[in-house]
């Protein structure tokens, strides 16, 4: 720590802090858009592209940063124009002509710096490497102040512009109705993508840029759907990978711009294994829950099938669906809490909110078997391996529109009745686990609900607990007053929950 103190009290090491945050939080608002236009090929393309345009610049003003600069963003709009030519006047796949235009403009350059080198009466020496993969240890005051100038008019751009940027990025047929003129929105966009890559020149180069516009977009997008959100975190990533990558190649003594292109690829897989929603970890547990939720499932189907006496042991449950006794009882245990299942001496049977989400699954099979037959054609011996997959995995809207778009059948192809879906509340007092306390809400789906609850002493704003949840009835505590629900207007009861 107190050497790396000491080193940033260097003048040099703070002028690369400095222009390495600027271009990362810079790289990172603009990598946003590119992400979201599917353009990040034609942000690699403008990165090489830009090459012709510092020999030509380095030819009529020498060694000059503002007249890298100017030459550079010529280069990059002329690669930008190109490109969008080909791709919308010659029969040329989109892809291809980014291709053709950075591979050629890069040549172009190569062949000049060549030139400059090598030229008769002396040779300047124009290194390749510093503009490939930058010198931000070596980087100056003016390249400092050009960088702080593009990147706080590339901010303000976005801030200006932003509702503009976001129309047409998603909505690009709505956005010229409403005015606004898509092909200006593209080519400005480039113009702020080109002033983004010149100012990565110095810090990580024109092959390493790249990196540091769709890397940190992308790791936003793991973590929001939502784009003012996006634009943030990606400026966030970008600062963070480039401060991160500076202090690592400090410490390891290697070259700074792949360095920080390293470090913004680790963000990006921390994101992609421990992101919320769309994390590698998050599907795994999702399919876990899953998997068990469908194992339950099997559980219910399987007592509804008890011809006598709808109860189960375990043993029967090892027998009928193999599963092992310790994953069985984690099962049941879970099920009780949750109040579908109780125990009966040795046996298991079903709660009313068992036998509730019994119903459902017999629908929604019986529903899914009617539509395979009527809609696709097969059989009634092709049907039902495919119905016990699906059961589990469509939503009471998808079953809903399955029973609409048949006509609200009343029997399955097997001539086995459907259960029929009854007018249910919002948020049902069935929904509720034991232990979980609620109140009664103000509005029911009936007068009669309302009478009902009026008989049982049970007012609107009423709070209560779930005691217990039985095959016939819901025992609830108001106070402290215990009071019984037959299952019937339990399923009709719209509750307001509260834990």
């Amino acid at each position: 720590m107190a050497e790396l103190l000491d080193i940033f009290s260097a003048e040099w090491a703070i002028r690369a802090l400095i222009a390495s945050s600027l271009v990362g939080i810079m790289c990172g608002v603009i990598g946003a858009f590119i992400v979201l236009r599917n353009m990040s090929l034609i942000g690699d393309a403008l990165s090489h592209a830009i090459l012709p345009g510092i020999v030509v610049a380095f030819l009529i003003v020498g060694y000059s940063t503002i007249g890298f600069f100017v030459g550079s963003v010529v280069a990059g709009l002329v690669a930008a124009v190109g490109i969008t030519w080909i791709q919308h006047n010659v029969k040329t796949k989109n892809d291809a002509a980014i291709g053709i235009v950075f591979t050629s403009m890069f040549s172009l350059g190569v062949i000049g710096i060549s030139y400059i080198s090598n030229r008769p009466g002396g040779g300047v020496h124009l290194d390749l490497g510093d503009f490939l993969f930058g010198t931000v240890l070596g980087i100056s005051n003016e390249d400092i102040y050009l960088t702080a100038i593009t990147t706080v008019f590339t901010l303000v751009s976005v801030i200006i512009f932003y509702r503009h940027l976001f129309v047409t990025t998603f909505q690009p047929v709505i956005a010229e109705t409403m005015g606004i003129s898509v092909n200006a929105i593209h080519y400005f966009l480039m113009l702020l993508l080109s002033f983004a890559v010149v100012s990565s020149l110095r810090t990580v180069g024109v092959i390493l840029v790249v990196a540091m516009l769709i890397t940190p977009a992308s790791t936003a997008m793991l973590l929001t759907n939502k784009l003012k959100q996006v634009v943030i975190l990606s400026g966030l990533f970008g600062l963070l990978a480039a401060v991160l990558g500076l202090l690592s190649a400090i410490l390891l003594n290697t070259t700074p711009g792949p360095a920080m292109c390293i470090v913004a690829t680790l963000l990006y897989f921390v994101a992609a294994i421990f992101s919320p929603e769309k994390g590698l970890l998050f599907k795994y547990f999702n399919q876990l829950n899953q998997k068990k939720k469908i194992e339950q499932e099997d559980i219910i189907k399987l007592i509804t099938k008890q011809k006598e006496i709808p109860a189960i042991t375990i043993s029967q449950i090892q027998d009928k669906l193999g599963y092992g006794v310790s994953r069985i009882k984690s099962h049941i245990a879970l099920m009780i809490k949750n109040g579908v299942l109780q125990k009966n001496n040795d046996k298991y049977v079903l709660t009313v909110k068992g036998i509730q989400d019994a119903q459902a699954l017999v629908r929604a099979h019986r529903l899914w078997e009617t539509y395979l037959v009527n809609k696709t054609g097969l059989n009634e011996g092709q049907i039902h391996p495919d119905a016990e997959r699906l059961e589990h995995l469509l939503t009471d809207e998808m079953i809903d529109e399955v029973d609409k778009a048949l006509g609200y059948p009343e029997s399955d192809p097997h001539g086995s009745p459907i259960p029929k879906k009854t007018e249910l509340p919002n948020y049902p007092l069935l929904k509720l686990k034991p232990r979980s306390r609620a109140k009664i809400a103000k509005n029911q789906i009936s007068e009669s609900i309302e009478s009902e609850l009026w008989e049982l002493g049970l007012m609107a704003n009423t709070q209560f607990q779930i005691e217990k949840i039985s095959a016939s009835s819901v025992l609830i505590k108001v106070g402290q007053k215990t009071i019984p629900i037959p299952a019937p207007l339990a399923k009709q009861i719209n509750v307001v929950n509260r834990s």
